[in-house]
Parts: structure tokens; C-alpha cells; sequence
């Protein structure tokens, strides 16, 4: 299957509130509408994930940060214009998310997608999409397709072919929490 038609198959998918498994730019993920209070619910417990803990989201573009966090820092433009690789900044005062999306402290984690795949189903949906890596909670994070369990595969709804064969192994992104004015803390290296 060419990546043009698994993007129009996700798309179809998220927009009816359903989940999709992946590949990102990172690791394999599952994911589905971050405004989408049902859908995000079921992500928990797909991922048997206690839903205190937060969940990151993917945008296409940093120009979309302000409308889902209340004050973007200047410092977070600049640490996406920096990076060469994956980044995921977490940023107090997550808004227009699903409220089960958002940490305890109203933070939320957001990477701006490189990943084309990724970028187009963005695009086409129109929102930000949930990106939690494909496995059971305290697992191992998927980095190939192959290593993603048969109990994730079975609750998803689609599960995108695009980079199925592709054994380049990725891993998690490096997590920075802003902190208030120009302030943050390293969580993940």
C-alpha cells in the first residue's frame, strides 16, 4: 500500500473516533483525536495506562502550539528551531485537548512531527493527534513494527502498512518540561 492511501485510511479512522496504530517519527505509536474525549479513554485502557498520566500529542507545524497551550515561552521556539532530531517539549496550560489528555497539572507534551506519514495525517484530520508509544504500560516501547504485541494490534482499528518492513530502529524523544518564563528541566535525555 502506498503512504497517500494509508493516510486517507487513518484520517477516515481518527475522524470517526478511532484508533490507529502507527509508525512516528520515533517509535510505533498508537494514537487517535486529541480533542476526542472517547477516543483518548480508550487509549488508557488499550494501554492498561493509569490516565493520571499524561499522554504526548503530534502537531505538523509549531504554528499550532498556541492554540492548543494558553502562553507559548519564546524559548520553546528556539529549542525546535535547535533541534535535529525528535523533541518533545511539555507546556503548562494545555487547552481545546481532551481532558483526560492533560497531566494532573494541566501540562501537556507536544513534538512537532518531521515524520511525512505523520505530517499528512495531521493535515488531513485538522487536529492534533495522540501519540502514545504501541504497548502495555511498563513494556517496552515498539521501535520496529515487529516488536508490537498482538494484544495492541487486536484493539486497533487500523494499522497503518507505511514502514511495516522498515527495520531502522528509532527510539523515544528527549522530553523537556518548560517551567515558566525561560525555565526548563531535562526529563528525558
Amino acid at each position: 500500500m502506498k503512504m497517500h492511501e494509508d493516510v486517507v485510511k487513518a484520517a477516515e479512522v481518527l475522524k470517526s473516533g478511532g484508533i490507529i496504530l502507527y509508525p512516528t517519527d520515533t517509535v510505533w505509536g498508537i494514537g487517535c483525536d486529541a480533542t476526542n474525549e472517547m477516543a483518548v479513554k480508550r487509549i488508557y485502557q488499550i494501554k492498561k495506562r493509569d490516565d493520571s498520566k499524561s499522554m504526548l500529542i503530534l502537531l505538523d507545524t509549531a504554528a499550532k502550539i498556541p492554540f492548543y497551550v494558553k502562553v507559548v515561552p519564546d524559548i520553546a521556539y528556539q529549542l525546535i528551531a535547535v533541534t535535529d532530531s525528535p523533541l518533545t517539549i511539555i507546556y503548562p496550560g494545555a487547552q481545546r485537548l481532551a481532558t483526560s489528555l492533560p497531566a494532573e497539572d494541566g501540562s501537556i507534551g507536544i513534538r512537532i512531527t518531521s515524520d511525512l506519514f505523520c505530517k499528512e495525517v495531521i493535515k488531513r484530520t485538522g487536529f492534533p493527534l495522540v501519540s502514545s508509544s504501541a504497548n502495555i504500560s511498563g513494556q517496552l516501547s515498539p521501535s520496529l513494527f515487529s516488536e508490537v504485541s498482538d494484544e495492541i494490534k487486536e484493539n486497533a482499528d487500523y494499522i497503518v502498512h507505511w514502514r511495516q518492513d522498515d527495520y531502522v530502529k528509532r527510539k523515544p524523544s528527549p522530553i523537556i518540561k518548560l517551567e515558566g518564563g525561560n525555565v526548563f528541566r531535562i526529563l528525558r535525555k
